[in-house]
């Protein structure tokens, strides 16, 4: 069973190292981008629960480039780093990585994605088939089990877009099958997922649903609903429901504004809390299996053999847009 954490403050500001006590053990963190709200949020968080868990954190930025995140947390352990913490953008190419830490007894945590192959010490996700059962869910409800939704979807070469498309799709053919899913390869392109939106809403007179799978398209779907004359107020007949991934402060705002009906947040807060604390507890020898933890995740055991410490997510509508315990509030 995993331990508990102490719940931290989270605010902004980012560095390349942390204060901690003399004698902790440096834990090298690789943020994998800095281009998104998701991410940049995540950034800032590193260093908050840094602090807070007097841990020696060194930071760098790979910038989604495999070649600089090797190059970046070889330097870190060159220079004294006892555990690593990564979110790979590429799951496959990480592989010799893992395998180059493995043989230096370096634990790795792997945060948002789960390595193809390799060793890893904790994978630390939220539950992606639930983040597209979520959205199925409120979708198939609004929708009242008829008529067709364009489902956005994120890159098939990530464990993320796959698994999202998979928890979307069993729940609609299982709970709604009388609701049509058009599905739309948007690789993660905004521009690709505005205009498959466009001309799927111009050939398909019945669609009354958008699932995006992440906010990447969030701009491109207003734009496209607005620009087809659709309406804002969910009791209009002609009003597409429209549901996002994230969790960001913009989903928040165009929610409150009613451009948005809602989305589902993924957890950046814990993804730095717990990216760290598996570090620290990799460091301590400490080890973990397959169960309920006490911070309301579970860690189940994958196809892989990782162990993956599955956070919750949260439905975010109208309701509860503004809940101050919601990490998109807090930025």
């Amino acid at each position: 069973m995993a331990l508990s954490a102490a719940p931290l403050a989270a605010c902004g500001g980012e560095s390349t190292t942390s204060s901690a006590s003399s004698d902790a053990a440096k834990i090298c963190v690789d943020f994998p981008r800095s281009d998104t709200d998701f991410w940049n949020a995540f950034i800032s968080y590193v260093p908050q629960y840094a602090d807070e868990m007097d841990l020696d954190v060194s930071t760098s930025n790979s910038a989604g480039d495999v070649q600089k995140l090797v190059a970046n947390v070889t330097a870190c352990v060159n220079q004294g780093g006892k555990a690593v913490v990564i979110a790979p953008q590429d799951t496959a190419a990480v592989a010799p990585l893992l395998e180059q830490m493995a043989a230096k007894d370096i634990p790795v945590v792997s945060l948002d994605t789960a390595p193809d192959s390799g060793t890893a010490y904790m994978v630390v996700r939220a539950d992606n088939k639930a983040l597209g059962e979520q959205a199925c869910e409120y979708l198939g409800e609004q929708m009242g089990g008829k008529g067709a939704v364009v489902e956005l979807m994120g890159g098939q070469d990530s464990v993320n877009g796959r698994d999202r498309r998979e928890g979307f799709g069993e729940c609609m053919k299982s709970k709604y099958p009388d609701i049509r899913v058009i599905e739309e390869p948007s690789e993660w392109e905004a521009d690709k997922a505005q205009s498959q939106l466009q001309t799927a809403i111009g050939a398909n007179q019945d669609v009354r649903g958008v699932y995006m799978a992440s906010s990447f398209a969030l701009a491109g779907t207003i734009q496209v609903l607005k620009a087809a004359g659709k309406p804002t107020d969910p009791s209009d007949p002609d009003h597409v429901f429209v549901v996002s991934n994230d969790g960001i402060p913009q989903e928040y705002k165009d929610i409150s504004e009613g451009t948005l009906d809602a989305t589902v947040s993924q957890p950046a807060d814990l993804y730095a809390k717990y990216g760290l604390y598996y570090a620290e507890a990799a460091i301590k020898g400490e080890t973990f299996e397959p169960g309920e933890t006490d911070h309301d995740s579970t860690i189940v055991e994958d196809d892989n053999g990782f162990l993956e410490d599955q956070l919750p997510s949260v439905l975010v509508t109208k309701d509860n847009v503004d809940d101050p315990d919601l990490w998109g509030n807090t930025l």
